[in-house]
């Protein structure tokens, strides 16, 4: 039966009408998914645990609620796995470090987990991360390597790693990561899904941190959506959420792109230059929003190399302020490309020079703002280059100069805006490339209805990668 051997087949909607139907029990998705894992595991390596007896109850208590015809939400008894640092009750979160391989089971979960559980999601597990999140790969010291399902030489980009690598690979219909400067659309571009960056503060988090978000990462924008119908039911712990707004973020029809005025951003002007096929991908995109009726007009970049180092630096005196903490026999356990990055220079900073890099937060939020309001939505790449080599911990392998790859995503972390990455096409190797949707603050339903128009509107799509592990691995 398909629904054993091949559970990427099925979209969440798909999965709730068989469920409806008594034509797929949640038993049975939950069964396929962890054979799934199983097979796919000794190559990605994407989690970090696997809930199997806690995932067959949730699933057996799920079945019980849909032959009954009383399930706790559309998403109940549909697997799901959840980012490391993501707490859930019970499971330790070490942050991707082996600093924290003593860390202890967590009291409770975070408001995304325990909005999941309420909702009736089967948690399979955890997927891996990188040192602290505060890499874009998937190099870890306590969870070794996360591969790419397209090319397992290839890096996943991150941090998160694991649900990128994870969601290609079929582990779920449904995933958590989270981001702060593109964590999840840097690995939903290099393994070609679909993520979302929310508004900050649309989805409540705990413990909340400037630019930080919880984001859907699934194959379809539908799936991302019926996530957010969930994610983004309130929960006081988060000190910085939005007020609570009971939209439908599963009304994915309606965008006429005859209304629209598109911003074209093919070129940062910082960072690591595009690589030529994603630029071509993202005017593409663009290309296909114009023959349909909209304006689209090529921006200029408002980020400048200064700026970029300026973020660069924030993080680096956030880091490295949470590693000088550390016991010396603690940041022996660092992976030494992150202790090295967070400290080469951070460890010296006087005040003024802490300050200054806030302040290149603070500019950075400003006119990303303003360039990008005279739109109604920005199109660009999501990252500058295709996949990287799977063993590097970042692009150029470089701790002095880790973070040139995150000037398409970072500024919207800064400026609160939704930002999603959708999978456009493939380059001549084959490797995933996406492009970037970015919305008016708090506008994430739109930036969700116009990724689904541009996956409708987009080339055919190349079949997902793991059918290799229904056969040997």
């Amino acid at each position: 039966m398909p629904c054993m051997t091949a559970p990427q087949d099925f979209t969440a909607a798909d999965i709730a009408l068989q469920y409806a139907a008594g034509a797929l029990s949640p038993v049975e998705l939950t069964q396929a998914c962890l054979a799934r894992i199983a097979a796919c595991e000794p190559k990605l390596n994407a989690m970090y645990r696997v809930g199997r007896d806690g995932a067959l109850a949730a699933a057996r208590a799920a079945e019980a609620r849909w032959r009954a015809k009383r399930p706790l939400s559309p998403l109940d008894g549909v697997p799901v796995t959840i980012k490391e640092n993501i707490y859930t009750k019970g499971d330790p979160a070490p942050i991707g470090t082996r600093a924290n391989d003593d860390a202890a089971p967590q009291p409770a979960d975070a408001p995304p987990a325990a909005r999941l559980r309420e909702a009736g999601c089967v948690i399979l597990g955890k997927t891996t991360m990188p040192d602290f999140g505060m890499l874009s790969s998937g190099l870890s010291s306590i969870h070794g390597i996360t591969r790419n399902p397209w090319d397992t030489a290839c890096n996943t980009s991150g941090s998160s790693s694991g649900a990128g690598a994870a969601a290609a690979a079929g582990y779920a219909p449904l995933h958590l990561g989270t981001d702060i400067g593109g964590s999840v659309r840097l690995p939903a571009t290099h393994c070609g899904i679909f993520a979302l960056k929310p508004s900050l503060g649309r989805v409540p988090v705990y413990p909340p941190y400037i630019g930080r978000v919880t984001g859907p990462m699934t194959r379809e924008v539908a799936a991302s959506a019926a996530l957010m119908n969930l994610l983004s039911k309130p929960d006081a712990r988060d000190f910085m959420s939005l007020p609570y707004q009971e939209v439908d973020y599963t009304k994915l029809d309606g965008l006429e792109p005859k209304q629209l005025r598109i911003g074209l951003l093919p070129d940062m002007g910082a960072g690591l230059a595009p690589h030529p096929e994603i630029v071509a991908a993202a005017k593409a995109a663009a290309r296909a929003l114009e023959s349909a009726g909209a304006a689209v007009e090529e921006m200029k970049s408002f980020l400048t190399p200064e700026l970029l180092d300026g973020m660069s630096r924030f993080f680096e005196a956030r880091s490295c302020n949470d590693f000088v903490a550390l016991p010396a026999a603690k940041q022996a356990k660092v992976l030494p490309f992150i202790a090295e990055w967070c400290t080469w220079r951070a460890k010296g900073f006087s005040g003024r020079e802490v300050m200054a890099a806030y302040n290149a937060y603070v500019t950075l939020r400003e006119v990303t703002v303003r360039e990008t309001s005279p739109y109604d939505f920005v199109l660009s790449p999501t990252s500058p280059i295709l996949p990287y080599e799977a063993e590097l911990p970042a692009p150029g392998n470089d701790p002095h100069n880790a973070l040139p790859h995150i000037a398409f995503t970072v500024p919207y972390n800064m400026s609160e805006q939704p930002a999603a990455s959708l999978n456009w096409t493939f380059s001549a190797a084959g490797l995933p490339i996406g492009v970037q949707v970015i919305g008016r603050r708090f506008d994430d339903l739109g930036v969700l209805r116009l990724s689904a128009w541009l996956e409708r509107a987009r080339p055919a799509q190349k079949d997902w990668p793991a059918a290799w592990a229904t056969g040997p691995v």
